[in-house]
């Protein structure tokens, strides 16, 4: 708790910071890039705007030239005549805005597209240490508010920021032609528009960047709470959560408000300031209009660019607010993409032979964040052979086979497979060939199916979606296994039948509708239907009965001998037939041999069997 505090305090300290400008830049830059796929959507969207001002902007030049002739001579022809060019021409820059904004919107939603896609595989990638110290709530806030904030940019900024550009650099030159002087008294209330936009942007920045720190808060909360709804329910802690949430949300909304002050007050401000304008307008253009210095025309030209002007205005005050919450999203975009995996291929790693199952463990210590964890592992796996690792919670059993597919980065040439250090395999290569059953069994909100075919689609090329029989679902292989044959090692095949909807039955968010042990026999099943060179089990038998597991074990030995497996476990029963049997404690390997050796040794192993004969035999007279 006081980590987290600490780094609360430095993320407000820091947002509290006036934004740097230099680093924005940067920021901004690396975005760039994202535009170079639709550069021509963007050049074009932006001559468009440039048509499209053009045309918007002689409409009050022809409305004043309509007024100065027909003040002079009322003919049929001019009252036909100036509508009629001017509707044409109001019509012309809306087919230029229509085409303007399809083409600056769609390219803002495809780079949306892109940054989420790259988003998204710059997670993936991530190893799972990553996840253990990042808030999912926080990752999901950037993908999804943060991403917003940033599309803003490239739409509504664009077009916004362009259209008044171009406006102010067509309509000050205008103006000027028609006054000098109320051109110059005019431009008095525009120093005052600059302080107000510096100003206010700044506020907005600093407080949205505020805003989307405390929502990914929020976010984490909602996921942890929507996750573990079991857990808040037994322990009866519903109002407690329900009354945290009501205070994360209260303090939300008030962050909210204190941004809306400033993002509120920017308009109105602009109004004003803008007002003063027609003030001038009433004090020092009405008396030039009556003493002739300008026409009626012109004047009333005036006043319309005068209007232009002033939308155009507000709409810069506009571009300063998505600019100023996009970037602020952006700085925090990027520091998602710029976080390099600690677990990658290294430059230069080339596709292996096809990997065939031998495992080595040569000189392996191993610290997991500063702790030691492993010390000393010297083994050699054969392959085809199985081996199986057990020992009390801690000892580093887990730890050990995580370094085999790389979830965890072992040092170098301490871990090899086929005589080669696993760094050296690409990474896709070595964990195509391993099939993994971790501890904590994961399932996606799919079918039964689905789960069990995870991987396999796109490792073979088969479509994802199922076929419309529960036969041909069952028919579907990779290699020598089939999905029917896959259940029925994991021992899946009398629950399957149990199911209504058979393969195709939902499990549920992470198998909620799956019991313990069912859960892990699909974990089992799906790891099986990768028909891996090497099988990993990590205590993947803890949540089924005696007689299932020996159901599952049988299934497992017609399959073993064709590929190398490595089995944890705390249960005897599991192990017994495994070709070796390694214990560990504290992080090595204290005792090694088959079932009966160890026996024999009386040592840890057997201390270990005799507790488990003992509770046996309690249960059973019970």
């Amino acid at each position: 708790m006081k980590t987290n505090s600490a780094n609360s305090s430095k993320l407000t300290k820091l947002s509290q910071l006036p934004a740097n400008s230099a680093k924005t830049m940067e920021e901004l830059r690396k975005f760039s890039k994202y535009f170079k796929p639709y550069k021509w959507n963007v050049f074009f969207g932006v001559l468009f705007i440039l048509f499209g001002m053009i045309f918007n902007l002689l409409v009050p030049f022809l409305v004043g030239r309509a007024i100065d002739e027909l003040s002079r001579e009322v003919t049929r022809e001019s009252i036909i005549f100036y509508p009629l060019v001017i509707l044409g021409v109001s019509l012309t820059g809306a087919v230029f805005l229509f085409f303007q904004r399809r083409l600056l919107i769609n390219a803002s939603r495809h780079i949306e597209y892109d940054m989420r896609r790259d988003f998204y595989d710059a997670l993936v990638h991530q190893p799972l240490e990553y996840f253990q110290n990042t808030r999912v709530g926080d990752l999901m806030a950037r993908a999804t508010n943060d991403l917003g904030a940033i599309r803003q940019i490239v739409g509504p900024m664009i077009l916004y920021s362009f259209q008044a550009i171009f406006a102010l650099m067509v309509v000050l030159p205008i103006m000027l032609s028609i006054s000098v002087r109320l051109t110059l008294f005019l431009l008095i209330p525009l120093p005052l528009v600059s302080i107000t936009v510096k100003y206010l942007g700044q506020q907005i920045y600093i407080r949205f960047e505020k805003i989307q720190e405390f929502f990914s808060g929020i976010t984490a909360r909602s996921q942890e709470n929507l996750t573990g709804a079991r857990v808040i329910r037994a322990y009866a802690q519903e109002d407690a959560e329900i009354e945290e949430f009501r205070k994360l949300n209260l303090e939300y909304a008030r962050k909210n408000i204190s941004l809306v002050k400033f993002a509120a007050a920017m308009r109105p401000l602009l109004f004003f300031f803008i007002g003063l304008s027609f003030v001038i307008i009433v004090a020092v253009g009405v008396p030039m209009a009556v003493r002739g210095e300008i026409t009626a025309g012109e004047f009333t030209s005036f006043i319309l660019y005068l209007q232009r002007m002033i939308w155009y205005l507000i709409a810069l005050g506009y571009v300063v607010n998505l600019y100023q919450r996009g970037t602020a999203s952006l700085k925090r975009f990027n520091a998602i993409l710029e976080t390099e995996p600690s677990i990658n291929d290294q430059p230069g790693t080339k596709r292996q032979p096809k990997i065939k199952g031998n495992i080595e463990f040569r000189n392996l210590n191993f610290a997991y964040n500063g702790t030691p964890t492993l010390k000393n592992i010297n083994l050699k796996i054969e392959q085809g052979t199985t081996v199986a690792f057990v020992g009390k919670t801690g000892s580093g059993k887990s730890t050990l086979v995580s370094l085999v597919p790389r979830l965890l980065e072992s040092p170098d040439r301490s871990v090899f497979v086929d005589g080669i250090p696993v760094q050296n395999y690409p990474l896709e290569q070595l964990r195509r060939s391993i099939g993994f059953v971790q501890q904590e069994t994961f399932l996606f909100s799919n079918t039964l199916a689905d789960n069990i075919l995870f991987g396999v689609e796109a490792e073979n090329g088969t479509s994802k979606k199922l076929p419309e029989s529960e036969d041909k679902i069952k028919a579907i292989t990779n290699g020598h296994i089939s999905v029917e044959k896959a259940a029925a090692i994991a021992g899946m095949t009398e629950d399957i039948r149990g199911f209504p909807y058979g393969y195709r039955q939902l499990v549920g968010e992470r198998g909620i509708t799956l019991s313990g042990g069912q859960k892990q026999r699909t974990a089992i099943a799906r790891a099986v239907m990768r028909d891996p060179k090497i099988l990993i089990l990590d205590d993947s038998l803890s949540a089924v009965d005696t007689l299932t597991e020996e159901k599952i074990l049988h299934g497992l030995r017609d399959v073993r001998s064709e590929r190398t497996t490595i089995i944890i476990s705390h249960r005897v029963s599991t192990i017994r037939d495994a070709d070796l049997i390694c214990v560990m404690h504290d992080g090595e390997i204290i005792e090694r041999g088959t079932h009966d050796k160890l026996l024999d040794l009386g040592g840890e192993y057997a201390a270990l069997y005799q507790r488990q004969l003992l509770e046996e035999e309690i249960e059973a007279t019970e």
